[in-house]
């Protein structure tokens, strides 16, 4: 930039193309004229810079003080040498000498270095500063008007955060893509953990991203893109659903598991509406535009509601649920299903019930009705092990959500006291015995009820008949046998099913099985030998 030139016209031009206030670029020229000149002629100098509008120009003003004694030789003088130099001055004056730096007023710089070169002391600079000067401002103005450009950017698109934009893929940096936005030089980024990893793009292939913040740094705004955020399943639906955009029909949330499944919960604030039905479409032209638009993710809609159970029950469909047990103090239900709709509930590797928590809100525990069968026949058999408890009670403790010994140890007596059928008294021996039992657990030992021996059955006589030593059967595992209904040897030998004899005695499945063949092999050396007797 040459200083010569009338710079009314380029700050005209700079604020009228990129929008930037006229005075604001006054100020800043300046500054930088300023920062030159002290530069230059030396950081104690008292220097102001002043733009002139009438010549287009910044001019420089040097402040000199009138003063009794001179202990700053730059910016004082004593009144006699300023009468020296034909100046009319006060003590105490301050004295302003204009600094001629342009070319064109080069005569006036010869003649004010003849006539106050003593007192100025900037001859030696003044040639250099004018190259100087004119650096510095079009460094100025250069970086003020990419300041614009930044600013102007991110005033933009910081009210365009949360919604959909699209680009073009321009280049790749350490993974993250940068995306042209196709509107004063914007560029975005689509970081690497924001990216679908089926998904794969190439420089000038177009594509859509969701807006996920828009930040400032160094380097100017920052566009951060998002193919991985519900928000972009949002923001499509809203697109191709005009029921959603008018506010009839709502997405009251939505989960992800970006490139493969998601979820999204729908509401209507017309009953006339399916908010499901809208979201599909006529033959699912709706959805399936959305489909293509992620590229093959699958997407389940289903209905919101205000309970919780028949919303949970909704968020893991295609799988009905049977019945529905919640924990309103952990956040958490359990879901019971029948046999063969468990895989369905639960969903590849888990991610059916996934899903269906993230969209919720809730934890989800999925049980099939065999197994909460058999976790109901465990725990009856736990509480039926405290003492003086009837059927009857357990009937009303399973019932009333109390079905573990810890449910029973962790509740106060005055609360099991409330319980029909239960005294103060029962509360206090169901309290101690849960804790008793729960000790002895603890220890390894096996806690639960004894089966009720036949009449003549003499317990002694049948352990001497199974086999003893390193390869044998101890005493505890033929005890444990005992309570669990195995009340012979050839009974644990004709045990079929493993996992059963293992639930059975509270063995695990290794060591049920090596028990059940070293029975089988104690009762044909059984055989064998009253064979040969």
């Amino acid at each position: 930039m040459e200083l010569e030139v009338n710079l009314n016209h380029v700050i005209d031009e700079i604020a009228k193309a990129k929008g930037i206030d006229r005075k604001l670029l006054q100020e800043t020229l300046e500054q930088a004229i300023l920062q030159a000149a002290k530069k230059v002629f030396g950081q104690d100098r008292n220097i102001e810079a002043q733009f002139s509008g009438e010549e287009g120009e910044v001019q420089l003003f040097q402040i000199i003080n009138v003063v009794d004694e001179v202990n700053d030789p730059f910016n004082e003088l004593t009144i006699e040498e300023a009468r020296e130099h034909g100046l009319e001055a006060e003590l105490g004056e301050e004295l302003l000498f204009n600094i001629y730096y342009l070319p064109k007023d080069a005569e006036k710089a010869r003649e004010q270095d003849e006539r106050y070169g003593d007192i100025l002391q900037l001859k030696s600079q003044r040639s250099s500063f004018g190259r100087i000067a004119a650096q510095a401002a079009k460094q100025v103005i250069t970086q003020r008007i990419r300041e614009a450009d930044r600013d102007k950017i991110f005033d933009e698109f910081i009210d365009r955060k949360g919604e959909l934009i699209t680009g073009i893929v321009r280049r790749f940096e350490r993974g993250n893509i940068i995306v042209d936005l196709g509107r004063n030089e914007a560029e975005a980024v689509l970081p690497v953990r924001e990216q679908v990893p089926r998904e794969s793009y190439r420089p000038g292939e177009r594509i859509q991203a969701y807006v996920l913040d828009v930040q400032r740094n160094v380097k100017g705004p920052q566009i951060v893109l998002s193919r991985t955020s519900p928000g972009l399943l949002i923001k499509l639906f809203e697109m191709e659903v005009p029921e959603i955009y008018e506010g009839i029909v709502r997405i009251e949330t939505a989960a992800r598991e970006p490139g493969s499944r998601a979820k999204i919960a729908v509401s209507s604030r017309d009953p006339d509406v399916d908010p499901v039905g809208a979201c599909v479409g006529m033959k699912g032209s709706r959805v399936q535009a959305v489909v293509q638009e992620l590229r093959g993710e699958k997407i389940d809609i289903v209905p919101y509601s205000e309970d919780p159970a028949r919303f949970v029950c909704n968020a893991i469909a295609p799988a009905e649920v049977v019945k529905v047990l919640i924990d309103e103090d952990n956040f958490t239900m359990e879901l019971i299903v029948a046999d063969d709709q468990l895989s369905q509930a639960i969903g590849r590797r888990g991610q059916n019930v996934r899903l269906a928590s993230q969209l919720t809100g809730w934890k989800i525990d999925i049980h099939s009705e065999s197994k909460i069968r058999e976790l109901e026949e465990e725990a009856r058999q736990a509480l039926q092990a405290l003492a003086g408890i009837t059927a009857d009670h357990v009937d009303t403790l399973w019932r009333l959500g109390y079905r573990t010994l810890e449910h029973i140890a962790n509740t106060a007596e005055e609360e099991l006291s409330n319980i029909p059928g239960i005294t103060a008294e029962d509360a206090a021996r169901l309290r101690a015995g849960a804790d008793s039992l729960l000790d002895r657990k603890a220890r390894g030992e096996d806690i639960r009820p004894s089966v009720a021996l036949p009449p003549g059955y003499d317990k002694e006589a049948e352990w001497s008949r199974w086999p003893r030593g390193p390869e044998g059967i101890e005493r505890g595992a033929f005890d444990r046998c005992v309570r669990a209904g195995f009340l012979t040897l050839e009974q644990v030998a004709g045990a079929d099913n493993p996992d059963r004899f293992a639930k059975a005695t509270g063995y695990e499945v290794e060591r049920a099985v090596k028990l059940i063949y070293t029975a089988r092999e104690a009762v044909a050396r059984l055989a064998q030998a009253d064979t040969e007797n």
